[in-house]
This record gives C-alpha cells, sequence and structure tokens, in this order.
C-alpha cells in the first residue's frame, strides 16, 4: 500500500486497517497495533508526522476498548 507521507492519516483509517489484521488472521488488538506499527511507521514513531501518530495511537485504543 502506497502512503503519501506528507498526508495525515486519520484514526479512522487506522481503525480499519488494523480491523483487517484482527479479522483475517484473528489478532488481538495488540498484535494489530504492533504489526501496523512496524509495516506503515517503520518502528519509528515520528515517520509520519505527530498527527497520524496520535491517530494511530487513539484507533489502538479505539480497539481495545471493543475487545473488553
Amino acid at each position: 500500500m502506497t502512503i503519501n507521507h506528507s498526508g495525515r492519516l486519520s484514526k479512522e483509517y487506522f481503525v480499519s486497517y488494523m480491523k483487517l489484521f484482527m479479522n483475517a488472521y484473528e489478532y488481538t488488538a495488540e498484535q494489530a497495533k504492533e504489526l501496523t506499527f512496524q509495516r506503515l511507521f517503520g518502528a519509528q514513531c515520528e515517520s509520519l508526522g505527530d498527527i497520524t501518530y496520535k491517530n494511530f495511537l487513539l484507533a489502538y485504543d479505539e480497539l481495545k476498548n471493543l475487545e473488553k
């Protein structure tokens, strides 16, 4: 998947992206978060910018709360 590094990715984008892993591979929210972080951010928080990273964390929190 190609990502425009100058754009900001929304929380909804990350929710959808991580849900894909959760549904397809039966991953937990934590496992989906780790895989997403490695694939999209290259394991570096600042690689896509602060706002995108904050949206990523918000999406993870939302998915984690749905698991409870």
